[in-house]
C-alpha cells in the first residue's frame, strides 16, 4: 500500500470486460476494507484510458469473445499491469480476464496472444460449462470450499509453474479436474457468483495480500455464510 496508507482497488476495462455482474467483487473488496478501518481508493479505468502502475489490486472480469480479444490487445499494448504485477500488486482476475493472465486463448475461432502473467493457456472445449462449480481450496491458501457460477466454453491447460486455485468436487472449472490458478499475487478463476460475495475468505486473502497484513480483524458474515451453505448444500446431491 502507500504511504498514505490508501487501498488502491482498479477495476479493469469494465467497459470489455463487465458481462457477469463482476463488478460486486470491487464492491465486496470496498466494503470489506472500509469495515476494517481502511481508506479504499476505488476506481474503473476503461479500455482507453492507461492502467495506472501504482494501484494495490487490480480486477477483470467476464466478458464475450470480441472484447475479450481487444482486451489483451490494450494491456499488452498498455504495458501498465505487467509492471504492476513486478512490483507485487494483487491481480484477480474472473473467467474472461483468467484466461487473459495465460499465454493465449481462443476467441471467435481464433488463438489470440494472452499477457503472460500465469503459465497456462486455454483454449476450447467440448461443450460448454454451465452450473455450479465448487472445489477444495489449495491448503496452502488457508481458505474453506470454493463456491461460485462457471458460464464458459474455454479448457485452460496449467503449467509447471502456476498452483490451480482449487480441486473441483462440482462443474468443470479448468478441465473437470482443477479450476482457477494462481501464482505469487495473481490468481484468476471461472467462479462468477460474484466470486468474492460467495466466499469472502477469498477476498479477504487478497486484502492482506495487498497489505501485508498476516491476520485480518474478523467481520460478521453471518449472511454471506448462510449464501455459501445454500449453495454448497444445494450441490450437494450431484456429487
Amino acid at each position: 500500500m502507500s504511504t498514505e496508507s490508501r487501498l488502491r482497488i482498479v477495476w479493469l476495462y469494465p467497459d470489455l470486460l463487465s458481462t457477469y455482474g463482476d463488478r460486486g467483487n470491487l464492491l465486496i473488496l470496498a466494503r470489506r476494507a472500509h469495515l476494517r478501518g481502511l481508506t479504499v481508493e476505488p476506481s474503473e479505468v476503461r479500455s482507453d484510458q492507461p492502467v495506472p502502475v501504482e494501484a494495490d489490486i487490480y480486477l477483470l472480469g467476464g466478458g464475450e469473445d470480441g472484447p475479450q480479444a481487444l482486451a489483451a490487445q490494450r494491456l499488452i499494448a498498455d504495458g501498465g499491469l505487467r509492471k504492476a504485477v513486478e512490483r507485487r500488486a494483487v491481480v484477480f482476475a474472473v473467467c474472461a480476464g483468467y484466461q487473459l493472465m495465460g499465454a493465449s486463448f481462443f476467441a471467435k475461432g481464433q488463438r489470440c496472444t494472452g499477457l503472460e502473467l500465469l503459465d497456462l493457456s486455454s483454449d476450447r472445449g467440448p461443450s460448454r460449462a454451465v452450473g455450479e462449480l465448487a472445489g477444495e481450496v489449495d491448503p496452502d491458501l488457508g481458505l474453506p470450499t470454493l463456491t461460485g457460477f462457471e458460464n464458459h466454453g474455454g479448457r485452460t491447460h496449467l503449467g509447471p509453474d502456476v498452483r490451480p486455485l482449487a480441486r473441483v468436487s462440482v462443474g468443470v472449472g479448468n478441465d473437470g479436474q482443477t479450476e482457477g490458478a494462481w501464482s505469487g499475487t495473481v490468481l484468476g478463476t471461472y467462479s462468477h457468483g460474484p466470486a468474492l460475495s460467495r466466499n469472502p475468505a477469498l477476498a479477504d486473502l487478497l486484502l492482506r495480500w495487498a497489505t501485508g497484513r498476516q491476520t485480518l480483524e474478523p467481520l460478521d458474515d453471518t449472511w454471506s455464510d448462510r449464501l455459501r451453505g445454500e449453495r454448497l448444500t444445494a450441490v450437494k446431491g450431484t456429487t
